[in-house]
């Protein structure tokens, strides 16, 4: 049995990143998160594209333009969807997980989906850091098995 091991070397890597301005403070943090690991995974910096987007709901179309660019190993999304007191953050956050997905399917580009979804501000406070520690992990992890794949 062939066994692929999980690899998490980032060096020569391109990685794009789009996050949403909606809850800004949330985003940089995930981002903050997100660049360090990145770095520290051997990416360089000068292979990290970082685009912003108004919200979540404008991801998908951003990482479908970056993924069908051919410049890019990996993909990450950042954002923040907190629950408010109606129904929008139901179709907020079903959406634009949808449309990520949606767009690593159809491209085979992997998109590390760090879209917090919480009940408030606090939850994504504690998360944010983590999380797009977390992404960037997930998104040389996935570059790097599915070239071991094909």
């Amino acid at each position: 049995m062939r066994e692929l091991e999980p690899n998490m070397a980032g060096r020569g890597m391109r990685v794009g990143i789009a996050q949403a301005r909606f809850n800004e403070d949330i985003g940089e943090g995930l981002r903050s998160g997100c660049l360090a690991e990145l770095v520290r995974l051997g990416v360089a910096e000068a292979d990290i594209t970082y685009a912003t987007v108004p919200g979540a709901l404008e991801l998908p179309l951003t990482l479908q333009a970056m993924a069908q660019s051919g410049r890019f190993d990996a993909l990450v999304a950042l954002g923040a969807v907190i629950r408010g007191e109606t129904y929008h953050f139901e179709i907020v956050s079903n959406e634009s997980a949808r449309g990520i997905t949606d767009v690593q399917l159809n491209t085979g580009i992997p998109i590390a989906n760090a879209v917090l979804t919480t009940e408030n501000d606090d939850q994504a406070l504690v998360r944010m850091v983590q999380k797009g520690t977390e992404a960037a992990q997930a998104a040389i992890e996935m570059a790097n098995l599915l070239k071991a794949v094909k």
